[in-house]
C-alpha cells in the first residue's frame, strides 16, 4: 500500500526509504539506510519536485498514483541531477509523456548527456516565477550545493523550501515524515557527516545561498535526504551557517593509528589529560575501527584536532594518510592543531603530520610530540604538554 502524507495544504510528499544500500555513493557507510524524497504540488497545475533512485521508481509510480490517480502531472522540478533524484525522470517522462522538465541551463545539457532527453524542457533562471494556479514557484540558483546545476526551489504561498540535497541527512524517515511527527535527535550526528563528506568543499556556495534565502520566510524546509523541517528551522540554518564559515565547536577530535598499540598510548594520554583540565567534549576515533566518515564529521565539527600516526614506510599511516587527503580536499579551514607519532627505527610521521597542518595554513598549538619505540617518563610529560596547550587555544578561543 502506498505511503503519502500532506504536509502542506495540497502538497503531498511521495518519497521513499532505502533501508537496504549499505554504502552512499559507493563510500560511505549507511547504519539506517537513507530516504529519497520527493513532493507533488497540486493545484490547477501539477507540479512534481524531483524524483528517486532506479532501484524505486515502480514504488515511486505508486506513491504518485496514489495521490493523482491517473490525472496528468504538468511539471517535473529538478532541482539536483545527481541520479539518486533523477533517474527515475525517463520513467516519470513514460507515464506522463506530456510532462514539461524544468530546471537551469546546466541541468538542460546532464538531461541529455545522462539520459538522451533534449525536448520538453523549460529552462529558468534566477527569480523566475512559475506560477501554477493558487500557487506560485520561485527558483534560486545555487550551484555548487553541491553540484554545478543544483537550484532550490521556493514556494512563498505556503513559504515552503524545497532544497534539494541541501539541509539533509543520512537516514530514513520511520514512520514520521515531518520532524513534528518524530522524534530527531538520531538525525543531527548524521546531518554533520552528511555535510562534511558531501558538501564539506563547497562552504562560499552555501553561504552564497544561504544570503539568498535570507530574504525569504520560511515554514517548511524540503530536502531530499531526511525528514521535512518545521520545528528546527533555525537549528538547521544555524548548522550549515557555522559548518559553511568552517566554524568549530568547543571539543577537540583525537585521531590515531596504531599498529601494537604505542602510540594508543599516547592518545590515551592525552585524552585523558584534556579531560582532567576539563574538555568534556573529546571524539576518539582508532582509524582500525572508525569509518573515515565519521572522523570527518567530527573533525568539522569541533575546534581542535590531535592526530598520532606510528611512522609507516616512513610516512604516515596508511589510514591518516587517507584522512589527511580527505580534509585536504575539502579545504577546512581554522582548526587548532596538534600532532604525536612513534617509530621504531626511522620516523617521519610528524615530519608529514607538520607539513600537513602548515599546507592548511592551520594554528599548530605545540611542537609534535615523537616517541622512539616504547614510553618513558619524558615522552608522557611530553604528551601531556601538548594535551595542555590545546586545551589553551581551544577553551579560549576567540
Amino acid at each position: 500500500m502506498p505511503c503519502v502524507t500532506e504536509i502542506e495544504p495540497s502538497i503531498f510528499y511521495v518519497g521513499v526509504n532505502d533501508r537496504c544500500k549499505s554504502l552512499f555513493e559507493g563510500l560511505w557507510p549507511l547504519p539506517d539506510g537513507v530516504s529519497y524524497n520527493s513532493y507533488l504540488i497540486r493545484d490547477e497545475k501539477t507540479a512534481l519536485i524531483d524524483t528517486v533512485d532506479a532501484a524505486f521508481t515502480e514504488r515511486f509510480l505508486a506513491q504518485i498514483e496514489a495521490v493523482q490517480g491517473d490525472s496528468p502531472i504538468d511539471y517535473l522540478i529538478i532541482n539536483h541531477m545527481e541520479p539518486d533524484h533523477s533517474a527515475s525522470i525517463r520513467a516519470i517522462r513514460s507515464r506522463y509523456p506530456h510532462i514539461v522538465l524544468v530546471g537551469n541551463g546546466k541541468t538542460r545539457s546532464m538531461l541529455e548527456g545522462f539520459y538522451g532527453i533534449r525536448d520538453g524542457f523549460c529552462e529558468i533562471k534566477e527569480n523566475d516565477v512559475l506560477s501554477l494556479g493558487q500557487k506560485t514557484l520561485r527558483f534560486y540558483m545555487t550551484p555548487m550545493v553541491h553540484w554545478p546545476e543544483t537550484l532550490m526551489t521556493y514556494c512563498p504561498d505556503t513559504q515552503t523550501l524545497f532544497s534539494g540535497d541541501a539541509f539533509g541527512c543520512f537516514g530514513p524517515v520511520d514512520g514520521g515524515i515531518t520532524d513534528t511527527e518524530i522524534e530527531t535527535d538520531r538525525y543531527w550526528s548524521e546531518m554533520f557527516r552528511y555535510y562534511s563528506n558531501i558538501v564539506g568543499k563547497y562552504g562560499t556556495p552555501v553561504q552564497n545561498a544561504l544570503q539568498k534565502l535570507r530574504q525569504v520566510e520560511i515554514k517548511s524546509i524540503c530536502p531530499t535526504h531526511g525528514p521535512v523541517w518545521k520545528r528546527e528551522i533555525a537549528r538547521v540554518l544555524s548548522i550549515y551557517d557555522r559548518l559553511s564559515r568552517y566554524e568549530g565547536e568547543e571539543g577537540i577530535t583525537v585521531v590515531y593509528g596504531s599498529m601494537y598499540g604505542h602510540t594508543e598510548q599516547m592518545a590515551e594520554i592525552i585524552a585523558r589529560r584534556l579531560v582532567g583540565k576539563g574538555i568534556k567534549t573529546i571524539r576518539m576515533h582508532y582509524t582500525g575501527k572508525s569509518d573515515v566518515s565519521y572522523m570527518l564529521s567530527d573533525v568539522f565539527r569541533y575546534r581542535g584536532l590531535i592526530i598520532g600516526s606510528p611512522t609507516y614506510m616512513n610516512g604516515v599511516f596508511p589510514h591518516i594518510e587517507c584522512l589527511l587527503s580527505k580534509i585536504e580536499a575539502r579545504e577546512l579551514s581554522n582548526r587548532i592543531f596538534g600532532c604525536f607519532g612513534s617509530f621504531t627505527w626511522c620516523g617521519g610521521a610528524i615530519k608529514q603530520l607538520t607539513a600537513f597542518a602548515q599546507r592548511m595554513q592551520w594554528e599548530i598549538a605545540a611542537p609534535p610530540v615523537e616517541m622512539k619505540q616504547g614510553i618513558t617518563p619524558d615522552i608522557e610529560r611530553a604528551c601531556i604538554a601538548l594535551a595542555d596547550a590545546m586545551y589553551e587555544r581551544v577553551s579560549h578561543h576567540p
